[in-house]
């Protein structure tokens, strides 16, 4: 599996799209395969686990939340089953604790939705990291700071929230509160 552009002369790249929004999934289907790819789609991470359990791909766009799903499993089971697979998660619940362990699973890159079917394409092709990112940005809110602490602390106890609020100290429905202001 290689992570070029589509080739007029090979077989055309395969691409998993594993995308629980309908809308969504049709439409960056639809874009992939106008590009050439060859695409196959998964509503969830069962499905997702049967189409990869015979077949590899060599790119994949998983979305991070798929319904009661993590996203974070098939990044895992694919990239275990196909470690060739040039996979980018997609996510609308964008954190530093997801996107590290994204990438920590097998992932090459993390972008955060709104994302076109250019934005993710141009992340299969970019298999080198990019050293010039500037690194001083603006500081992270309070806000922010403590949704990154919790979204961590739910990644460490696989989204149980009663033990996610146990070692946050919280009470379960204070922190099922503040989850429902910001999903996951």
């Amino acid at each position: 599996m290689s992570n070029e552009p589509p080739r007029e002369d090979g077989p055309p790249p395969s691409l998993l799209i594993v995308e629980d929004d309908p809308a969504f999934l049709r439409t960056l289907s639809r874009s992939f395969e106008r590009r050439g790819y060859t695409v196959s789609t998964a509503t969830s991470a069962s499905e997702a686990d049967e189409v990869t359990a015979t077949q590899g791909f060599d790119y994949a766009v998983v979305d991070l939340k798929l319904g009661n799903d993590s996203g974070l499993t098939v990044v895992q089971s694919l990239h275990q089953r196909w470690p060739d697979t040039h996979i980018v998660v997609l996510t609308g619940y964008a954190s530093i604790a997801t996107a590290v362990e994204a990438i920590k699973l097998g992932a090459a890159h993390y972008l955060a939705k709104p994302s076109n079917s250019d934005d993710i394409e141009a992340a299969f092709h970019s298999v080198q990291g990019d050293a010039s990112v500037p690194v001083d940005g603006r500081r992270s809110s309070i806000k922010t700071l403590e949704w990154e602490y919790i979204h961590q602390t739910l990644v460490e106890c696989e989204f149980n929230i009663s033990e996610a609020a146990r070692r946050l100290g919280l009470h379960r429905r204070t922190l099922a509160r503040k989850l429902e202001k910001r999903r996951i």
